[in-house]
């Protein structure tokens, strides 16, 4: 899981009563991922509040894309290994990973590492149990 912290917050850890406001617990990613399916699973079992944000259907702004690839870096935020990636041409891997690629990224919000979980303290990237555990403060399971 990649974690980019917000300005700010040099405590590296988050206390559970900054990340239970739905407003603040935001993931994105595509319904029909299996990695989302088993984060939005996690969070729910554990009644913790969020909004959910299809990419594919909501869309994403510029704004949004630019920020988190100021936080996260090219590399960890747009996802290599799928087939989005794999269908681009040379030319646009090239440039998806710059800067002035963002439109890129736009045009095909599958690019995106998903689940991006975004709180009012960070941005994570992937899921993992025991990092979401972690992070929400929730005792591991024996």
């Amino acid at each position: 899981m990649t974690i980019a912290r917000r300005p700010g917050n040099t405590h590296p850890k988050h206390s559970p009563s900054n990340l239970s406001d739905a407003h603040m617990n935001q993931i994105y990613g595509i319904k029909n991922c299996d990695t989302v399916k088993k984060a939005l699973a996690w969070l729910n079992a554990h009644a913790i509040p969020y909004t959910f944000f299809d990419v594919k259907s909501c869309g994403l702004t510029l704004k949004q894309v630019e920020a988190w690839r100021a936080a996260l870096g090219a590399e960890q935020l747009i996802n290599q290994r799928g087939t989005s990636w794999r269908q681009l041409t040379q030319a646009e891997k090239t440039a998806a990973l710059t800067p002035q690629g963002l439109a890129i990224v736009l045009a095909n919000p599958s690019l995106i590492k998903r689940p991006l979980l975004e709180t009012g303290s960070g941005l994570y990237v992937g899921f993992s149990e025991s990092q979401y555990a972690t992070l929400f403060g929730i005792p591991p399971t024996p």
